[in-house]
C-alpha cells in the first residue's frame, strides 16, 4: 500500500497553492455574505473530479496517479473561479504588507494551529495502526470514517451561516441579536446532530453498502457495530461542538464587516494558511 500512497500524495502535494487560496477566498465571500459563489465554485470543481476520475482511472488506467491529477486539476479550477469573482470585489494581490499584524496573527493563531493537531492527530494514530493490519482492513476502516465525515460535514452549513450571521450582527454592535443568532443556531445544532445521530445509530450498515459488495470489507467495517454505536450515540455533542468551533472563527467576517475589502482578503489569506497546518 505504500507504494500508491507515496504517490499519490507526491501528487496532491501540487494542488496545496489552490487549496489555500480557495479557504481565503470562501472565507473573504462569507465575510461579504455571499454563500452562494463559494457554493458554485466547489460543486464546478467537485463534478470536473468526478468527471475525470471517470476518465483517468479506467480508461487511460492512471489509477492512483489519476485520482490525484483529477482532484489537483479540481482544486485549481475552483481557485481560479473564486478568484475570478472576488477580483471584482477588493484588489487581489498587495505590496503594503504590515509584518506586525501577521506576527501578532501567527501568535493568536497557535491555539488554533494546536487544535487542528488535537483533531488530526488521532486520524493520523488510528490510520497508520489500520494501514499496518492490510489492505482489506484499511479499507473497513476508510470506510467507517468516510461515514463518519460525511454526515459530520452536512452540520457544516448551518455553521457556517451561523458564523455569518453572527459576525455580522457583532460587528454593527447588535449585541442582542447577535446572542439571538447564537442561542438559535445551537438549537438547531443540537437538533440536527441527535437526528444524523440516529440515522447514522439504525444505517450505518446499510450507508456501508454504498461503498463496496466485498464480505471481507464489509466484515471489518461493521465490526463492533455495537460500540461504535454508544459513541455514535454522543453524536449530537460532537455536532454542537463542531458549531461552538465554526463560530469562533466568525471573527474573519467580523473584520471583513468592519475593514476595507483589502485588509480583509489578506486577513482571510493568513487564517487559510494557519488552517492548513
Amino acid at each position: 500500500m505504500r507504494a500508491p500512497a507515496e504517490q499519490f500524495l507526491t501528487l496532491r502535494a501540487y494542488g496545496a497553492p489552490p487549496v489555500v487560496v480557495a479557504l481565503a477566498a470562501q472565507g473573504a465571500f462569507r465575510g461579504f455574505m455571499d454563500t452562494k459563489t463559494p457554493l458554485y465554485a466547489v460543486v464546478a470543481g467537485n463534478l470536473v473530479n468526478a468527471i475525470l476520475d471517470a476518465i483517468f482511472i479506467f480508461p487511460l488506467g492512471l489509477g492512483v496517479s489519476g485520482a490525484a491529477l483529477a482532484t489537483v486539476t479540481s482544486e485549481y479550477l475552483a481557485a481560479i473561479i473564486l478568484l475570478w469573482k472576488l477580483n471584482n470585489e477588493l484588489v487581489l494581490f498587495s505590496w503594503n504588507v504590515i509584518g506586525g499584524d501577521i506576527i501578532r496573527y501567527l501568535k493568536s493563531g497557535a491555539l488554533l494551529i494546536a487544535r487542528t493537531i488535537a483533531v488530526i492527530l488521532p486520524l493520523w494514530l488510528s490510520t497508520s495502526l489500520a494501514a499496518r493490519q492490510g489492505p482489506v482492513p484499511m479499507a473497513g476502516y476508510e470506510i467507517s470514517l468516510q461515514v463518519w465525515l460525511t454526515i459530520s460535514l452536512l452540520n457544516d452549513a448551518l455553521a457556517l451561516a451561523g458564523q455569518a450571521l453572527l459576525a455580522s450582527e457583532y460587528a454593527k454592535g447588535n449585541y442582542k441579536q447577535a446572542r439571538l443568532v447564537l442561542y438559535r443556531v445551537l438549537q438547531i445544532g443540537g437538533v440536527t446532530g441527535l437526528a444524523l445521530a440516529a440515522t447514522l445509530f439504525l444505517g450505518f450498515g446499510y450507508l456501508t453498502l454504498l461503498f463496496t459488495d466485498d464480505p471481507a470489507v464489509l466484515d471489518v467495517a461493521q465490526s463492533g457495530v455495537w460500540v461504535r454505536r454508544i459513541i455514535r450515540s454522543q453524536y449530537f455533542v460532537s455536532q454542537v461542538t463542531m458549531i461552538l468551533y465554526s463560530l469562533n472563527e466568525c471573527g474573519i467576517i467580523a473584520v471583513c464587516h468592519y475593514y476595507s475589502a483589502d485588509k480583509c482578503y489578506c486577513f482571510c489569506v493568513r487564517w487559510a494558511l494557519l488552517r492548513c497546518f
